[in-house]
């Protein structure tokens, strides 16, 4: 007898498509709510967001304040599990579970319309689900639609294109198990060192924060749950992957290569059309050792004479001064000299001393000097003389000085 495949079974990609049917329709309620209440013209929404997701224990609390510095943000960020403070959400998360999808974007969506977060924020475990991935994909469609539909009139600073950055920090269970205990554990000892010094009020601990099933519990929910949702975001934002069991000072390294600015991925694309045509400095930088030598080497095959002039004039009346001021590591240098008038040979004071190790800036000044005076009119006649003023830096000495 053959068997054939119930029309009601549940796939990969049935469920896939009924989170996509869920999602619109969650956000096109959510939506709907935000137009009526604040007016199509005041979804000013973040000019970027940092979707800061990861396990329990990852660490996200802890960089939190290093990602807002990397990313020049002073806002605070914004914490989903502290939005969520109805009784029934509480008990949810008391449990190691998670708040449903349709009151988590309502919440998100609208704390991201206050004026503080308007050129971005970092977004504490949003999204959670692939419903809210979702979500979170057809708002950033309205935000890029709002960009353009403003793009040309006096309130496009207002709807800027968005910069969504995905970062996963993440531990594995062992990790994440020891950090929710310890967590927990530290938490007790300051409430009991507050109460009883302070009469301050403890700080609630989570069972998960106590119990090492339950906080096992709480990570298999982010495996299952969270961790598919936030891998598909490499597929729609800038994505970083941070292994986040190093130390506090390895972890932030990471993030900090990770969160590199790159005015390609951020800037608006017609800014972007404007500057590019100069020159990186990295790529300045990356060439200039290079370019030194080659004008070093020109200066002694085409311009000898010269070169060993200006050679002979800082070795003569340069380095005395110079080493006078080794301490500071700073000295200025005026040389009336006619042979700085020659534009190729200031040229050469600046690479030389870059050779050197030194960093040498040059000034022209133009005093006047009085020669003589016109009796039938009163006028004095000045003759203009070039001042070639040097300043010269290097690393100084340190002086060490006794305690007393």
């Amino acid at each position: 007898m053959e068997h054939r495949k119930s029309e009601a079974q549940i796939t990969p990609e049935s469920v896939e498509s009924l989170e996509v049917k869920d999602a619109q329709v969650i956000f096109t309620n959510v939506w709907n709510d935000l137009e009526s209440d604040y007016g199509h013209e005041n979804l000013r929404f973040s000019k970027e967001l940092i979707l800061l997701g990861g396990a329990p224990g990852a660490g996200k609390g802890t960089n939190t304040e290093f990602i807002m510095k990397a990313r020049g943000l002073t806002c605070s960020p914004i914490v989903v599990s502290s939005l969520l403070n109805t009784p029934e959400a509480q008990r949810v998360k008391q449990a190691g579970g998670m708040v449903g999808d349709r009151e988590v974007v309502g919440l998100v969506f609208r704390k991201l319309l206050e004026p503080q977060y308007r050129d971005g924020c970092v977004l504490d475990g949003f999204p959670r689900t692939r419903v809210q991935v979702e979500c979170l994909k057809l708002l950033v469609s309205k935000m890029n639609q709002l960009y353009r539909e403003y793009h040309d009139t006096p309130l496009a600073i207002n709807f800027r294109k968005p910069t969504i950055h995905a970062m996963v920090l993440f531990v594995d269970e062992k990790t994440s198990v020891e950090r929710q205990l310890k967590r927990g554990r530290d938490l007790a000892e300051w409430n009991a060192r507050a109460v009883a010094e302070d009469g301050a009020e403890p700080h609630e601990i989570r069972e998960t924060d106590r119990d090492p099933e339950a906080a096992s519990h709480r990570y298999r929910v982010f495996k299952e749950q969270t961790w598919e949702a936030l891998q598909s975001l490499k597929k729609i934002y800038h994505y970083h992957f941070v292994n986040a069991q190093g130390s506090i000072e390895t972890v932030e390294r990471n993030i900090r290569k990770e969160l590199d600015y790159q005015s390609s991925l951020e800037l608006d694309p017609q800014t972007y059309d404007a500057v590019k045509r100069l020159q990186l400095a990295s790529e300045l930088v990356m060439h200039a050792r290079q370019e030194l030598v080659r004008r070093m080497d020109s200066y002694e095959l085409e311009n000898r004479a010269l070169f060993h002039e200006v050679i002979r004039e800082i070795s003569d009346r340069f380095m005395p001064i110079i080493s006078r001021h080794a301490i500071p590591g700073r000295a200025i240098v005026n040389s009336e000299n006619a042979v700085f008038d020659d534009p190729l040979a200031l040229a050469m004071v600046i690479d030389i001393f870059a050779d050197r190790g030194y960093r040498a800036v040059v000034n022209v000044n133009r005093d006047q000097i009085p020669e003589s005076v016109d009796l039938k009119t009163g006028q004095i006649l000045c003759s203009t003389k070039k001042i070639y003023r040097f300043q010269i830096q290097f690393a100084g000495s340190e002086i060490r000085r006794g305690s007393g």
